[in-house]
């Protein structure tokens, strides 16, 4: 997997260390609230599971599965839910955990639906955010990571074609490898 990767964008170390920096922020901001992170699958999982053990208090946690660009490399614009969450959200402080901000038309999307299932809050929390690609200008992360140039990132969760994801740090994919 290594051969189809340009170059390594973020460590293993940058990752784990600013993973414990957001825990210990929404630990701080999350205090004496009813939390709930949402994590967008399957692209969030590694992270979802990374950021869970950083938050020092009570939270539960839910899935959602969406899709808008099935196996291509640019969104197709149209968001399709594949997997909504199992429970009510109402009375819940929600905090969306996403692996990459992008074009912001997905959690643009998610925003609306389930503003409408009444939670006390919502919020978002991504790893990376690529400001570049956005076209959804209502979406910002109150949580941000790191932000990333216009590059095709795979790892830690991030996939192409559903490989990559298990790397353990973020790096670009070599142009050759989605050009196909």
């Amino acid at each position: 997997m290594t051969e189809c990767i340009e170059k390594v964008l973020l460590s293993e170390k940058e990752l784990h260390d600013k993973v414990a920096e957001l825990g210990r922020r929404i630990t701080e901001d999350y205090r004496g609230k009813n939390l709930l992170l949402v994590s967008v699958l399957k692209g969030s999982v590694v992270f979802m599971a990374d950021l869970m053990r950083a938050i020092d208090l009570p939270c539960e946690i839910e899935f959602m599965r969406t899709s808008a660009y099935g196996a291509g490399v640019k969104t197709s614009g149209v968001v399709e839910i594949k997997m909504d969450l199992g429970r009510e959200i109402e009375g819940y402080d929600v905090l969306i955990v996403e692996d990459i901000l992008d074009s912001g038309m997905t959690l643009s999307y998610l925003m609306k639906i389930l503003m409408a299932k009444n939670p006390n809050s919502i919020r978002i929390c991504t790893l990376l955010d690529k400001p570049a690609r956005r076209i959804a200008k209502d979406v910002f992360a109150t949580y941000a990571g790191f932000e990333v140039p216009d590059e095709f990132v795979v790892g830690y969760g991030l996939d192409y074609a559903e490989r990559f994801r298990n790397l353990p740090y973020i790096g670009v994919l070599k142009r050759e490898v989605y050009e196909k």
